[in-house]
C-alpha cells in the first residue's frame, strides 16, 4: 500500500506543481507579448488565449483563471461590475493603435482622407476584423470607420472574425484585400498601410487584473511583474505603448 500511494504522490506532484503556476486568460493580440514578457520577469504563466469577450463570459462562469488581460477597458467593467475581479487589483500599462493592414503584395500606403480611395482599395472584397458585435478590435474599428465616413461603405462589406488574430489570418491568406488590426499584428505578411487616428476611437487600453477567489501570492507576483522594466520592454518590442 506504502509502495501504492508513493507512486501515486510522483505522478500526482507535476499536475499539483502546475496549478500552481498562473493561469493567465488573454486577449488574443497579446499572444506572443505576453509569452515574452513573462519570461522577460523571470517568473512562469499558464496562457489562455481568445477574444476579450470569449474570455470574460468563460471567468463569468467560472474558468479557472488566475488573472484577466483585456484588450479593452469594457470587458473588464463587465467582470467587475459582477464582482468577478480582485477589488483594487486591475491597472492599465499597456496601450496600442488601429492599423489597417493588407496582403504583403498589396503593401502600397492607403490615405483613409482620400474620397474613394478605401472602396477602390477594397475592390469586390471584404474587409477582416472583429465583430463589432462583441470582439474589441472590432468594435475600435467600426468607430474609427464611423468618425472617418467610412462605416456605410464597410460595414456591408465586414468578414466579422472571432478574434483579432482570425481576422490577421484571413489577410495573411489573401482572403481579405484589407484587415483592421492593431499595429503590434502588423507583420511582414500583413504590412500596415494606413494607421488610423488615435482621436478617432476609444484609447485601446488593456487593463490587467487578478480573478475574484485567485488572490495567491504567485499571482500577485506575476501581476506585478507584468508591469516591471523587463516585461515592459518586452512588451514595447512587440509593438505596444507602454503608459
Amino acid at each position: 500500500m506504502r509502495q501504492i500511494v508513493f507512486v501515486l504522490a510522483l505522478l500526482l506532484a507535476p499536475a499539483a506543481a502546475a496549478a500552481q503556476v498562473p493561469l493567465v486568460y488573454a486577449a488574443a493580440s497579446l499572444t506572443d507579448a505576453l509569452q515574452e514578457a513573462v519570461a522577460a520577469s523571470g517568473l512562469q504563466a499558464r496562457f489562455s488565449f481568445a477574444a476579450s469577450s470569449t474570455l470574460a463570459r468563460q471567468i463569468e462562469n467560472g474558468a479557472p483563471a488566475d488573472i484577466f488581460a483585456s484588450a479593452d477597458e469594457d470587458w473588464a467593467d463587465y467582470l467587475e461590475s459582477r464582482g468577478k475581479l480582485v477589488a483594487g487589483s486591475r491597472r492599465s500599462f499597456l496601450s496600442n493603435r488601429l492599423a489597417l493592414v493588407a496582403p504583403a503584395d498589396r503593401a502600397a500606403p492607403l490615405d483613409l482622407a482620400a474620397p474613394g480611395a478605401f472602396a477602390a482599395r477594397l475592390g469586390a472584397g471584404r474587409i477582416a476584423t472583429g465583430d463589432p458585435a462583441h470582439v474589441p478590435v472590432g468594435r475600435y474599428a467600426q468607430q474609427a470607420l464611423t468618425a472617418l465616413g467610412l462605416w456605410a461603405t464597410a460595414e456591408p462589406r465586414l468578414a466579422r472574425a472571432e478574434s483579432v488574430r482570425a481576422a490577421l489570418a484571413l489577410v495573411e491568406r489573401g482572403e481579405a484585400p484589407l484587415g483592421i488590426v492593431y499595429a503590434s499584428d502588423a507583420g511582414q505578411r500583413t504590412p500596415v498601410v494606413a494607421t488610423f487616428p488615435a482621436d478617432s476611437h476609444a484609447r485601446i487600453a488593456y487593463p490587467f487584473a487578478l480573478v475574484a477567489g485567485r488572490d495567491r501570492p504567485a499571482n500577485r507576483a506575476l501581476l506585478e511583474a507584468l508591469a516591471s522594466p523587463p516585461a515592459l520592454a518586452a512588451f514595447a518590442r512587440r509593438g505596444f505603448a507602454v503608459d
